[in-house]
């Protein structure tokens, strides 16, 4: 088994969603709608989602699922759908979170995605950035953390289907 060591810890993960939706909110959204990408943002969309009713917004929330791993470690290229939202986003501006921007490719196909059913504006969310990934260019409007080219685990992000429950963003290290 690997070991973990804790990169991101809850306090300080909690004090940066408080930041966050303070700065949404600042933005002054219409008619928000949240749009989380399933699986690996629930955990961050949750604790944001609260942040934001503390900050003084009470969005509408969406889930979307979206596809490119298939399994792997890597991105395959291909973004597919595999559940998508029910909510009308025209006219309306919308938030879509993620766990992590990476490649760039899952967070550009729903972004044009939303933006091409009419959305007034579209903003992105995520947890981590790892800007060294990036083949799509496309950037993040609220960022949690830069990150650097580690895997990480925990706070909804997995390893074969382990490790999301975990309260912090952690790396995975060889143990004995």
């Amino acid at each position: 088994m690997k070991n973990i060591r804790v990169l991101f810890d809850a306090q300080t993960i909690a004090a940066r969603c408080t930041i966050l939706a303070e700065a949404a909110a600042a933005r002054q959204p219409h008619d928000l709608l949240v749009v989380a990408i399933l699986k690996g943002s629930f955990i961050f969309a949750a604790d944001l989602i609260r942040a934001l009713h503390h900050a003084g917004l009470s969005p509408e929330v969406e889930f979307l699922h979206l596809a490119s791993y298939h399994g792997g470690l890597q991105s395959s290229g291909k973004v597919e759908i595999r559940k998508d939202i029910e909510a009308d986003v025209a006219g309306r501006d919308v938030m879509i979170i993620d766990d992590i921007l990476e490649s760039g490719r899952t967070l550009s196909f729903a972004r044009d995605l939303v933006a091409g059913r009419g959305a007034r504006n579209v903003s992105i969310a995520v947890l981590l950035d790892k800007p060294g990934k990036r083949v799509t260019p496309i950037e993040a409007d609220l960022v949690g953390f830069v990150c650097p080219d580690l895997f990480v685990v925990g706070y909804g992000m997995d390893v074969g289907r382990r490790c999301r429950e975990l309260p912090f963003i952690g790396v995975m290290e060889d143990g004995n």
